[in-house]
């Protein structure tokens, strides 16, 4: 395999948002294996800097969107990173992309470009002897990276992940020079969009091949449901649009070997941690299924609809345990939900050490998200044999196998769908599965069925390499 640049906004365990940085942390590690090499262009934030250990300056950039800058070279946890060390753009107090407050920095277009611009640097000249021959862009905070390698006259083939689509970086116009942007390129069939500059677009029409996260989600986004305003665009590059599903770290997300939990090989030795997860949220033994939920606490993930088919699962002897922060509108119904109900308890924050918990104690975790790229949640719930309660969308409908009474009496089942994505729905679903779960037998043959799903990069990863070298031999 040829060596490939991600440049990418967040990576884990160095920085987190959500699945992206779980991507951009596994992937690499497990392209290894088909050889050639993978470095990783992370911003500087502040709170990366702290993480590092040795350090070495690959390049220093003495101007780079208003300020000093350099390349700083290291290894973290197997990766090989580069990191993007320029204080005026991320050395800041609140969050990657916002403050404390959660408004989005008014810098974010250049804090962003400068990311797009030192990758294209380096794909163009490469940095410390080492050059990429493929460069992969993750959603719109590395969107403009094509725009600059075409400014350098840099051939080298780009790839876009959409991770996420509902989130375009537009800005007005007028910012053209301040981002560096060539005004020949500003139309449609670049990055213009509605008369506003879209790094989304950029990537999208500067890719050679894009993919996203799941073959039903690169589906969905050829809809105006789903495609949030660029279901156009992506029907006109439909023939280079691919789907590839997201996987898991298997090492992180070991039941065996898991430091959080009480490891266990088959699905009886979950008890001692559903024990443990009732204990951390005051919650008593039921006769129902306890339901975990860790999450982002939005609409888009369906909050709003769990809370109006609760009952439903509570009214069978079900249980909830829920950890997550987001909405506050959101936070405050959720507490009241606890408040009435001693079999509903809530956690507003995150926890990673208590998440891995309540994965390996839950019955069931849920996942009822109005749409959802990927989603590397229920792969967890497949890991450790709590059954994914899912929406049907995305990479959701990919990849648990609805216990419809087909499946059952297959054998094959792994968890459950509900469609459409309404509370109604999903009350229909807290019934199935209470139904279910009043089956041992049957219960615990679709737990043994989810922990024997593939849930790693394996053949993901053989997907992006296939994608790699194809556009290596075109390009050579």
């Amino acid at each position: 395999m040829t060596n490939v640049l991600f440049v990418v906004s967040e990576c884990a365990p160095l920085i987190k948002t959500g699945g992206l940085a779980d991507v951009a942390g596994a992937l690499p590690r497990a392209l290894a294996d088909h050889g050639g090499e993978v470095r990783v262009l992370l911003p500087g934030y502040r709170s990366v800097l702290d993480k590092l250990g040795k350090t070495t300056t690959a390049q220093k950039l003495p101007d780079l969107f208003g300020g000093k800058a350099r390349l700083l070279a290291c290894k973290v946890a197997g990766l090989d990173l580069l990191i993007l060390d320029a204080p005026h753009l991320y050395d800041r107090d609140g969050g990657i992309y916002g403050d404390e407050t959660g408004k989005d920095w008014d810098d974010n277009p250049e804090r962003f470009a400068a990311l797009c611009k030192a990758g294209a640097m380096i794909a163009d000249a490469g940095v410390d002897g080492w050059r990429p021959g493929i460069v992969h862009g993750h959603d719109w905070q590395a969107g403009l990276t094509p725009e600059y390698m075409h400014d350098l006259g840099c051939d080298v083939p780009f790839v876009f992940t959409i991770h996420n689509i509902a989130f375009h970086g537009n800005v007005a116009g007028e910012r053209l020079d301040a981002l560096g942007l060539d005004y020949g390129r500003f139309d449609a069939d670049h990055f213009e969009f509605w008369g506003q500059i879209s790094a989304l677009k950029a990537g999208l029409m500067g890719a050679a091949k894009i993919t996203t996260v799941s073959r039903t989600y690169a589906e969905e986004l050829l809809t105006p449901d789903f495609g949030m305003g660029m279901d156009g665009v992506l029907r006109h590059r439909q023939p280079d649009l691919a789907g590839i599903v997201n996987g898991i770290d298997l090492d992180a997300w070991n039941p065996e070997t898991d430091p959080n939990i009480t490891p266990y090989k088959a699905t009886a030795g979950k008890s001692p941690n559903k024990k443990a997860v009732q204990a951390a949220f005051g919650l008593r033994k039921a006769d129902g299924p306890l339901c975990v939920l860790v999450s982002r606490l939005t609409e888009q993930k369906g909050i709003d609809l769990l809370l109006e088919a609760l009952p439903a699962l509570l009214d069978r002897g079900g249980q909830l345990a829920l950890l997550g922060s987001g909405d506050p509108r959101l936070e405050v119904a959720l507490h009241e939900a606890a408040a009435g109900h001693p079999n509903v308890s809530v956690k507003i924050g995150y926890d990673e050490a208590l998440s891995h918990l309540m994965m390996a104690g839950g019955d069931v975790v849920l996942v009822p998200s109005r749409f959802e790229p990927c989603g590397l949640t229920q792969l967890y719930g497949l890991r450790y044999g709590t059954l994914p309660l899912v929406a049907l969308t995305g990479g959701l409908a990919d990849t648990v196998i609805n216990a419809s009474p087909a499946a059952l009496a297959s054998g094959v089942a792994t968890g459950f769908q509900f469609y459409p994505v309404t509370a109604q729905a999903l009350s229909n679903s807290f019934v199935r599965l209470c139904d279910l779960y009043g089956q041992p037998k049957a219960w615990r043959k679709a737990q043994r069925n989810a922990m024997a799903q593939p849930v790693g990069w394996e053949t993901s990863a053989a997907e992006y390499h296939e994608i790699y070298a194809s556009l290596a031999g075109a390009s050579s």
